[in-house]
């Protein structure tokens, strides 16, 4: 491999866990990875940062006096002088039969560094060459990031960043990667909560494989849920009134074999002889369900058959303005495929929530927040059943610690808030005070990856999508198209409740 510098000696190093050298290759660039020859086996390091030095400007006075030269450069060799030098923390050792171990002894000043070959960089880093997940490339290296499938996605994902840094289409690049994957290397269903019908155009690409469902046409199946489940989306309900419904629904569930509406439940209760004040309670409970017109005999789409492995289905919530009733639908949603998943009765699926602090805030009250338990079940339970959740946003502070914690696979773009960076920080165990303060300065479409799917952290450069991105319309044009069709579309009164 070519030689990239030279170890020296510095008042710290070279140790086990860091060193420097002089680079003779001036293209080396901050985070490449880099081996050295040692007595114990290869060593692999990785570039932390990089400065210049010139001992001619190293005295405040000398450079004083060298300034009164009318051409310094010409009085004195100061090019001659200036040196670059790159740190580097030490990663590992691959021994003579292969081995991985930590440094115990550290590189002797004098020794040569060189570029690392990119297939033991391949093995370093855990990639799947085979049948991982083409997000793009590695950094500063001609090396394809393939992830592979179970490690990234099994322990849960998280895409974060702020808005305009790129994560829609990284998370678009990687449900190509989703639709395009060979059912000899192992597919998965996939479901999308589309705040914004960012993806929609995803089902011109791949007609047969996407179905785009609009959130105002999802029904909720009350006859497929218990007094547990009236009370995730009623967190007020009271213990003895969570019981007076459970033996309500009972009976109309024997009374109707197992096919009834919110109108018979809500009936049945009105009959019933419980106590006046359980009564009130519940029929004004209920009376709030009924009012947002998501509830019926049968739901819509059929949960128990809607998800196919190779397949993906995008829930569009764009025209929905009402938070409560998408957290309503995401509830329903979320708890009805993992009971079918416990069960076996459908396929292994990746939930990928978008804007997911909306959906499972930290540190909002339970009534505001309908959607967050089972996200949060589902993010500490669903890698044992194969139901995997990918939550997307742009404001991790504002996400559930609970659920964010349990992503053990994160891509980071771009990311500037202190407070959303100290959230990621204290979430992942995996990020290095280096790799956190890069995270505020990279360029649309360039991620950390860091956790399960690596074995360390490494920057990638997301890939060039394959299908077409829809492009919004300009400020300018939007503001002329709408002035033009002002007065003719109004927004549904019902929406606002």
């Amino acid at each position: 491999m070519q030689a990239i510098g030279t170890i020296i000696t510095t008042p710290n190093g070279p140790s086990v866990s860091e060193f420097s050298f002089v680079i003779t290759n001036t293209n080396i660039k901050r985070g490449e990875f880099i081996s050295i020859q040692t007595k114990e086996g290869l060593l692999l390091g990785n570039v932390t940062n990089i400065y210049k030095t010139n001992k001619y400007f190293e005295s405040a006075g000398a450079v004083t006096e060298y300034n009164r030269c009318s051409d310094l450069f010409s009085a004195f060799p100061v090019k001659e002088w200036e040196y670059t030098i790159a740190d580097a923390k030490a990663l590992g050792v691959y021994t003579k039969d292969g081995m991985l171990i930590r440094p115990s002894f550290p590189p002797s000043p004098g020794f040569t560094v060189t570029e690392i070959d990119t297939a033991v960089l391949n093995r370093f880093l855990g990639l799947d060459q085979e049948r991982g997940l083409h997000l793009g490339e590695v950094q500063q290296h001609t090396l394809p990031a393939k992830f592979n499938l179970t490690r990234m996605i099994q322990k849960h994902l998280a895409i974060l960043a702020i808005s305009g840094a790129g994560k829609s289409y990284a998370t678009a690049v990687l449900l190509e990667e989703l639709l395009n994957r060979k059912a000899e290397h192992g597919r998965v269903a996939v479901i999308i909560i589309d705040n914004h019908g960012e993806y929609v155009s995803l089902a011109e690409d791949y007609p047969d494989k996407v179905q785009v469902i609009k959130a105002g046409d999802v029904k909720l199946a009350v006859s497929k849920m218990n007094e547990k489940g009236f009370a995730a989306l009623l967190p007020k309900m009271s213990p003895v009134q969570v019981r007076e419904l459970g033996k309500v629904i009972g009976d109309v569930r024997k009374a109707t074999n197992n096919s009834f509406s919110l109108d018979q439940i809500f009936q049945a209760i009105t009959d019933s002889s419980m106590g006046t004040t359980t009564k009130e309670a519940l029929t004004a409970w209920l009376g709030e369900l009924q009012s947002m017109k998501l509830f019926a005999s049968a739901d819509w789409p059929n949960t128990s058959t809607m998800l196919q492995q190779g397949k993906m289905i995008i829930i569009d919530f764009r025209e929905m303005l009402s938070l409560r009733k998408k957290q309503l639908i995401v509830n329903y949603v979320s708890r009805r495929l993992f009971d079918l998943r416990k069960q076996g009765l459908c396929p292994p699926y990746l939930e990928i929530i978008e804007e997911a602090h909306n959906f499972c805030p930290e540190g909002t009250r339970a009534e505001y927040a309908l959607s967050r338990k089972i996200i949060e079940t589902l993010a500490r339970e669903g890698r044992k059943f194969y139901a995997n959740i990918c939550l997307i946003s742009q404001r991790p502070v504002q996400l559930s610690t609970t659920a964010l914690s349990q992503c053990n696979t994160q891509i980071i773009l771009r990311v500037t808030n202190p407070y959303d960076i100290d959230h990621i920080k204290r979430s992942s165990e995996a990020l290095s005070s280096g790799n956190v303060d890069i995270i505020s300065s990279l360029k649309v479409g360039e991620a950390l990856v860091v956790g399960e799917a690596v074995n360390y952290p490494v920057f990638v450069k997301i890939r060039k999508r394959k299908t077409a991105e829809k492009h919004g319309t300009s400020l300018e044009d939007y503001s002329i198209q709408y002035e033009q069709e002002k007065g003719k579309k109004l927004a549904k009164a019902e929406e606002f409740l």
